[in-house]
């Protein structure tokens, strides 16, 4: 009975989520639920009611290198994924996403930073063309919502970010620079986690037919993952649960 029960919760997370695999449907479970039970048991559940996650799909991403860089960083991040307070250490990547009317393609652009320490969204911008003014936009409102910041800024060699403007931008706001290697994706890996996730959860397998549905599932992922998506890595919590712990103990 008491499996029936379980089961009857999993079926509904499931319907909602069907990207959630077995280990976020049980942290759902203990969560959102009050039902505790160890992973083990979800899974045989799972399997037992043919419950299965979104197929993981590789993402593609959309970096544009620039053909004559005006500034290299070294990488100075070296892979160390893990800060001990906020805006110590932040990623940023833009990637693209495709919306059809009739046969025509159309193309919009995220850019986006995260912090390594709570995984939290700390600024986006989404726009129809991948150009300078995307990224730095996206510092302009970071930079404004963290006046205190003075991080280190990872990226990989994109165009925009080998922008002499973006390093003297960078500079001007008390940040370091550090770039990822040629051809080294895994050097700025949570930052192209953070797609794949969004993507696999919300866009692939999906057709967007116009702008502003594919703009609003952005959006509304972006709320969802900084205030609702549970991470094993923060300790089963939020990425603003786990920001705003580290400011009530601060």
């Amino acid at each position: 009975m008491e499996n029936l029960r379980i089961a009857e919760k999993i079926e509904k997370i499931h319907t909602e989520s069907p990207d959630k695999g077995y280990r976020r449907i049980r942290d759902d479970l203990e969560r959102y639920h009050n039902i505790k039970v160890n992973d083990k048991r979800v899974l045989r559940i799972c399997r037992k009611k043919d419950i299965k996650s979104t197929i993981k799909y590789a993402n593609k991403g959309c970096t544009r290198q620039a053909a004559n860089p005006q500034f290299i960083a070294e990488n100075l991040l070296n892979r160390e994924f893990s800060a001990d307070a906020p805006n110590q250490k932040w990623l940023t990547d833009v990637t693209e996403f495709k919306y059809y009317t009739g046969m025509e393609k159309h193309k919009v652009y995220l850019s986006a930073i995260l912090d390594l320490y709570d995984r939290r969204i700390v600024s986006y911008v989404i726009r129809d063309s991948n150009n300078n003014a995307l990224v730095f936009d996206t510092f302009d409102i970071a930079i404004s919502n963290n006046p205190d910041a003075h991080p280190l800024c990872h990226s990989d060699r994109g165009f925009q970010y080998t922008n002499r403007l973006f390093h003297t931008k960078l500079e001007a706001a008390g940040m370091t620079q550090s770039m990822s290697r040629v051809a080294k994706c895994i050097d700025n890996g949570p930052m192209e986690g953070f797609w794949g996730i969004l993507k696999r959860e919300r866009y692939y397998g999906k057709r967007f037919t116009d702008r502003e549905t594919l703009v609003k599932m952005i959006e509304d992922y972006i709320d969802y993952y900084n205030n609702k998506r549970l991470q094993r890595n923060l300790g089963i919590l939020t990425p603003m649960e786990k920001h705003e712990i580290y400011l009530q103990a601060a």
